[in-house]
């Protein structure tokens, strides 16, 4: 992409209400602009972004055996009184009224919709277990939101329902999604902590929030240090076998969020394994047996011939607050540092001189071979001061900055500039291009 002809409108200064570094970078590097209180436009920058950490959520739910469907924003009234919650879930729902007077509402979680889908169609235990997932804009009127997408009231999120015959198969359904939402995080370059949560009006007795360390985190985070330390399990699972023992060596270890936190347990903890440092929530999991199934009828025939309510649980990852959140643990005075994974371009090339023949000619063929190379690069082949352009790159983030100078052209090198240690080598172009490919 020609930076010339992209839409990227940078801001030298956040607005005065953005109050933290997330907000206030993704304002001020062009990923989003506000259209209404904890409403956000996703401009291009923010766009590639949201994209990106989408598909990794994507592949990871693939990997795990979940399979994605498209439930709609807009659902019936009906269904949710027949699970009950109708009335229960309080002013965050968003109520409508159709021309025909019947009530909808903005549906800020799918509970309800997956299990009339499921009910519709799965009746025999033979086709269980099943685990359907929908990536979709969700909608919670919060009284007071803030924070930019952090707490925003329409959120993308990426929300699983599994479906099993009973406990045991749910449980083990539960283990899938915990260990899948482990090899996420660490796909997007972050550290998360899986600590046991409540279950709030989702219900059931069962559950874990997925924190990742950040100083700006709204949750204080106390925990074993080991747990901590502890790798996610990696794409070499074998997602049909025992997951329990994995699960269990991340769940044995303290770990607790502040709302949960039981300092006997942890100060029981050795002095050298005690860690806490504040965090941010990220993911929620949820195994709550037949609560939706059972009042929605949502019933399979069992192996005896008998009908039975199917055990379900759910498993939501915040798309859109993953953003803010990425930001939160990785920045800088200068901007954003994205991880490779997340970030909306691979590598920027920097022409400090446009018009002049050399760095042009340099610039298009730096330009061409990352795109050849599957780079995506992004080339700043605007007539500007190189402050500008340096300043403009670092704060959107991307991992790799190739500048082209005249007095390196005379000299044969350009500079390549790793944004996230701020090492700069000067190379010769074709070594230059090599290390970005080679990452």
């Amino acid at each position: 992409m020609r930076l010339s002809r992209y839409f990227m409108p940078t801001l030298r200064e956040a607005p005065a209400d953005a109050q933290i570094v997330s907000h206030q970078l993704m304002l001020r590097s062009g990923m989003i602009r506000q259209e209404a209180a904890g409403i956000y436009a996703w401009l291009p920058l923010g766009l590639r972004v949201l994209k990106k950490i989408e598909q990794v959520v994507r592949e990871e739910m693939n990997r795990a055996g979940a399979v994605e469907i498209l439930m709609p924003t807009l659902q019936l009234a009906d269904l949710w009184r027949e699970s009950g919650r109708y009335e229960a879930y309080g002013d965050e729902m968003l109520r409508i009224k159709d021309r025909h007077d019947r009530d909808l509402l903005f549906g800020p979680t799918a509970e309800e919709v997956v299990t009339d889908i499921f009910r519709s169609y799965v009746k025999s235990y033979k086709d269980l277990p099943l685990n359907l997932y929908n990536i979709q804009w969700k909608f919670r009127d919060e009284r007071r939101p803030r924070f930019g997408v952090m707490r925003g009231r329409e959120f993308l999120m990426k929300d699983a329902y599994s479906f099993d015959i009973d406990e045991a198969a749910a449980r083990r359904a539960y283990n899938r999604m915990f260990l899948a939402y482990l090899n996420v995080y660490a796909r997007l370059g972050l550290k998360a902590i899986p600590v046991r949560a409540d279950t709030g009006p989702i219900g059931g007795d069962l559950s874990h929030e997925f924190i990742i360390l950040a100083d700006t985190g709204e949750s204080q985070v106390f925990a074993h240090r080991d747990l901590v330390e502890m790798g996610a399990p990696g794409p070499d699972v074998d997602w049909d076998g025992d997951l329990q023992p994995q699960v269990e060596k991340r769940t044995v270890l303290y770990a607790a969020s502040d709302e949960m936190h039981d300092a006997a347990a942890y100060d029981a903890l050795p002095e050298d394994k005690r860690m806490t440092a504040r965090g941010i929530e990220v993911g929620h999991i949820f195994y709550f047996g037949t609560k939706y199934s059972a009042p929605m009828k949502a019933n399979v025939t069992g192996p005896d011939g008998k009908d039975v309510a199917v055990h379900m649980g759910s498993y939501g990852v915040g798309v859109s607050r993953l953003a803010g959140a990425i930001i939160e643990a990785s920045h800088d005075d200068a901007g954003i540092i994205w991880p490779d994974a997340v970030a909306p371009f691979g590598a920027a090339v920097l022409n400090l001189r446009v018009g002049d023949a050399g760095c042009d000619e340099v610039c298009e063929k730096a330009y061409q071979a990352l795109t050849e190379a599957g780079i995506d690069p992004l080339y700043d082949d605007r007539d500007d001061r190189p402050g500008a352009k340096f300043a403009a790159t670092d704060l959107v983030g991307i991992p790799w900055q190739l500048i082209v100078g005249p007095k390196g052209v005379a000299d044969g090198v350009v500079e390549l500039k790793r944004r996230a240690t701020g090492e700069r080598q000067t190379l010769p172009l074709e070594a230059a291009l090599k290390a970005v490919v080679n990452g």
